[in-house]
């Protein structure tokens, strides 16, 4: 019998199988990550993802601070009052929050974003090769990222990098309205001009003709999958809406489906009552416990790889508007569209999980 150090040593990755047709189009290797990639990593996640701990603090810290000036002195009392909403105004309406601001300090192109993808090994794949795609990486699209996962990594590194937009050109990313509440992070998204996730917000920017992305299971997708009572740890989960259905067939657009192998691995959160999650969807707030590395809101090192499957066109698209938007008609598009996708996203998902290692794995489409 051969010794261990005889043994042949695998050098190979850890996602070996590229099953035949796909096409890599971007890829961070992990091996390059560096000590810097790191450090940028760990301090970006505390400063952005960790907004949601530390702002409220900063504030019950403010407040307290303003309690403790005696109530005799009223001058010092106002002045802090007054430079405390001063200044919360202007990060809340400034004129650094503008468009414009992020061409002009090109957020696109920071290297911020490069240290993150190296940290995640990011990788975008053709399943059926970039001709299925390349035709429409400079046409308005709606791309969809799936799943969420418990802070949308996905869409956001597909959206914020000048390296993503090589798979999946330049689209603005629709985002939860309860981002706007968290310093720093709006400003990054009004630089990258994000589209507020309200129905009537996105179809403007539909009708403006902007391409766009979302993550369509939303803030709801944050509460699906393990730990969660009935899942189970081999069950992936994706909430399919059909919103983005009738806005597709409404302005005559290809869904092209993107999954995101790794981002429901990347945080962890702590279950809670069935009646957290009621009150986070009713107010569209994510009011979820979440944590990485060391117990803090530093990501897990997981591989993100994005596989790209077929546009799905509304019928009739290809040859111009659909005949109608009304009545029984309409509404057979939406759901011949809403069909043909998730069908895409289950083969997806199944063709391309054992080059990931998830050859076990199996995943539940949550039709709503």
């Amino acid at each position: 019998m051969s010794s261990k150090k005889n043994r042949p040593v695998t050098t190979t990755s850890v996602y070996p199988l590229r099953p035949p047709g796909s096409e890599i189009i971007v890829k961070f290797n992990e091996s390059d990550l560096t000590a810097y990639d790191r450090a940028v990593v760990y301090l970006s996640s505390l400063f952005f993802v960790g907004g949601v701990f530390w702002v409220p603090a900063l504030y019950a810290w403010a407040w307290k601070k303003y309690q403790s000036i005696p109530k005799s002195e009223r001058k010092r009392r106002a002045i802090y009052l007054g430079f405390t909403i001063a200044a919360s105004a202007f990060f809340v309406a400034g004129p650094h929050r503008h468009r414009r601001v992020g061409e002009w300090i090109h957020v696109h192109q920071w290297s911020l974003w490069k240290s993150w993808m190296r940290f995640f090994a990011f990788e975008v794949v053709a399943d059926q090769g970039l001709d299925s795609i390349k035709t429409l990486i400079d046409s308005q699209a709606i791309v969809t990222v799936s799943p969420h996962g418990l802070f949308p990594f996905g869409l956001a590194f597909a959206a914020l990098s000048d390296a993503s937009s090589k798979a999946f050109g330049r689209f603005r990313a629709v985002v939860a309205s309860a981002t706007q509440m968290i310093p720093w992070v709006r400003d990054v998204l009004r630089w990258v001009d994000a589209v507020d996730a309200s129905r009537s917000a996105v179809d403007q920017a539909l009708s403006e003709g902007s391409r766009i992305g979302l993550a369509p299971g939303g803030i709801a997708e944050m509460f699906e999958g393990y730990p969660k009572s009935g899942t189970h740890p081999d069950e992936e989960y994706a909430i399919i809406r059909k919103g983005i259905f009738r806005l597709a067939v409404k302005h005559s657009l290809p869904i092209v489906p993107v999954y995101c192998f790794g981002s429901t691995k990347l945080l962890r959160r702590l279950q809670l009552p069935s009646l957290i999650e009621k009150l986070s969807l009713l107010l569209r707030v994510s009011l979820v416990v979440l944590y990485g590395q060391g117990f803090l809101p530093i990501p897990f090192r997981q591989k993100l790889l994005y596989v790209i499957g077929h546009p799905i066109f509304p019928s009739g698209a290809e040859s111009g508007p659909s005949a109608s938007n009304n009545g029984s008609s309409f509404d057979e598009q939406v759901n011949d569209m809403f069909t043909r996708y998730c069908d895409e996203m289950t083969r997806l998902f199944d063709a391309e999980k054992e080059s990931y290692g998830w050859a076990h794995k199996t995943l539940k489409l949550l039709k709503r």
